[in-house]
């Protein structure tokens, strides 16, 4: 994962650089540092940053052409419709 693509991901999920930091546990400063482009941080400190994010539903494309987005969300049961209401539905 890129400095960008987590930028973009927490973008994608309304989430602010405090928000990310506490999912996984780091210092925001870290999360502010690795998404500068600061330092070289751990592998294992980024893959966290990854995996909560991906948890929460962003995807990371890779090659060719490196982005991320959301994925597809699961429609829900709607249950019955008010229309479609009977004595029967009750059991």
């Amino acid at each position: 994962m890129s400095p960008a693509q987590s930028r973009a991901a927490r973008g994608l999920l309304g989430w602010s650089e405090a928000d990310l930091a506490a999912k996984v546990g780091l210092d925001e400063q870290f999360v502010r540092d690795f998404e500068s482009g600061y330092g070289d941080p751990p592998s294992g400190q980024i893959e966290a940053l990854r995996s909560a994010l991906c948890t929460a539903g962003a995807v990371f494309d890779d090659a060719p052409n490196p982005g991320v987005h959301l994925a597809a969300q699961a429609t829900a049961d709607e249950g019955v419709r008010l229309g479609a209401l009977t004595t029967e539905n009750d059991r």
